[in-house]
């Protein structure tokens, strides 16, 4: 799709476009920086409670002309949102790339999978539906109201600086609410291109508001204000279970996407070219930096040695560079600090027993940082490696092998966390075992690509409470309100 900016325009042309449009927000503060050149792009904001008690004094004032706004006009509004963002599509991609990393196809396919969660919502909107119970007095008549919780804040990572925004702000902005929005700090500015977009689609000042500072002051000025009835956080699970302490004060309703260590099991009777093609997908989108993307591979014994192969030749022909450079499938790692866990994760399975059987080492490209890592195939995973723990964050696979379909399931299920797993096979007895036992919220089978908008998206156990997307979404966003009716 061609944007309004220009299909001529070079992807820094692009940038500095958008620099020129959101540089009122723009002051020393926070400097962001291009992970793959270590380049400067611009300040932020360095603020703190103050600023986030502002947010929310902005948000409040807003909240009565915006829930009682018909629900057809905000999801119009919504709607035009989307619209604008697709048809800047390009420049947000550009913008995206150049302060988290991830290549320009990756980017430019997270603003379209953004977009259609604020289309979705918008669509929601006009289905926030009420109910009328039979009473039982025939001078009674019992209402039931959804109405929404107020003003909703939201947390949210660096790794999708565009998608986990609209995933949370489209519900909540269909429900009626409010919002104020923490974006991370490597990434703010894609959340202040968001921001300047909605005003331009007509969503009222106040409605959507963003404060860049620092994270503990802001989240801790939110949850101290009882204004806010509604926090929405993408994250560690260790920044999570401080969320959920402070949240008790005021018992601010929560919604928690926590850390992920999705297993990624291969049958024998799987259909080996889907599972590689899946892996690789998988495995590897965003340089292995997706709460979501797999952790461990568990193949069965059969095609064990087929399907390491072709996983090994697929990770093979892929390119590692600048995101906005041609060809290239994986970008930087976001910072030093990830790039040390990834190689202390190496390191550890090396020395526990694990051989590479591709990659596991830093890829040097002349003129940039020193923060890509190759994509990584490893044998001989074992359970007490840091691997088989902790989530990695980066383009690593260890691979081991199982025997029996129980065997599979329960070192699936050996983890504290619960937010994605992955299976393959052709047998539609096993499918439907496998999906029932395996305890994780977001199941693909035959599918290493399942999020999309229409569908509920959350974790079990450490990885969280709470859904994103489809009308499951709504539910954290709005109240029940029971009216009892003496006629």
């Amino acid at each position: 799709m061609t944007t309004e900016t220009g299909s001529r325009q070079s992807p820094e042309e692009r940038v500095r476009v958008w620099l020129g449009r959101i540089a009122p927000e723009i002051r020393s503060g926070i400097g962001v920086q291009n992970p793959a050149t270590d380049e400067f792009v611009a300040s932020v904001p360095n603020d703190g409670a103050a600023a986030a008690r502002g947010a929310v004094d902005r948000a409040e004032a807003a909240a009565a002309q915006w829930r009682n706004l018909v629900a057809e006009e905000r999801g119009r509004l919504l709607l035009r949102f989307a619209e604008r963002m697709l048809e800047e599509q390009d420049s947000l991609a550009a913008l995206l790339t150049t302060e988290q990393g991830k290549p320009l196809a990756e980017a430019a396919g997270e603003i379209r999978y953004a977009a259609s969660f604020l289309r979705f919502a918008a669509g929601e909107a006009e289905r926030i539906y009420g109910e009328l119970v039979p009473a039982s007095q025939a001078d009674k008549r019992i209402l039931v109201l959804r109405q929404p919780v107020g003003v909703a804040a939201i947390v949210t990572p660096w790794n999708f600086p565009a998608a986990m925004i609209t995933r949370k702000l489209g519900p909540a902005l269909a429900a009626g609410c409010t919002v104020v929005v923490k974006p991370a700090e490597q990434t703010p500015l894609t959340a202040l291109a968001l921001g300047w977009l909605a005003r331009e689609a007509g969503i009222p000042d106040g409605v959507f508001n963003i404060v860049t500072g620092e994270p503990a002051a802001i989240t801790g000025a939110w949850l101290e204000d009882p204004r806010v009835r509604k926090l929405s956080f993408t994250g560690s699970t260790e920044v999570g279970r401080l969320l959920m302490a402070k949240a008790s004060r005021n018992l601010t309703r929560l919604s928690l996407e926590l850390g992920g260590h999705a297993p990624f099991l291969v049958f024998d009777d799987a259909d080996l070219d889907r599972a590689v093609e899946g892996a690789v997908i998988n495995k590897f989108r965003n340089a292995g930096q997706t709460c979501i993307c797999a952790n461990r591979f568990y193949v069965q014994a059969g095609v064990y040695d087929e399907f390491v192969s072709r996983y090994a030749a697929a990770i093979r022909e892929l390119k590692v560079g600048r995101g906005t450079d041609e060809g290239v499938s994986i970008g930087p790692l976001i910072d030093d600090t990830g790039m040390a866990k990834v190689e202390t994760h190496v390191e550890d399975a090396l020395a526990r027993g694990a051989t590479v059987r591709e990659g596991g080492k830093r890829v040097r490209l002349p003129g940039l940082a020193d923060r890509f890592y190759a994509p990584t195939l490893l044998e001989g995973f074992t359970p007490e490696m840091l691997l088989a723990q902790e989530e990695t964050f980066g383009p690593v696979s260890p691979a081991a092998r199982f025997v029996h379909e129980e065997e599979a399931i329960a070192m699936a299920n050996a983890s504290r966390y619960g937010l994605a797993a992955y299976f393959y096979t052709r047998d539609a007895a096993r499918l439907m075992r496998v999906a029932e036992a395996l305890e994780y919220g977001v199941i693909g089978a035959n599918d290493g690509a399942p999020s999309t908008a229409q569908a509920p998206f959350g974790g079990m156990k450490h990885s969280g409470f709470g859904r994103e997307g489809g009308r499951y979404a709504m539910e954290d966003y709005l109240e029940t309100k029971y009216v009892s009716w003496r006629i």
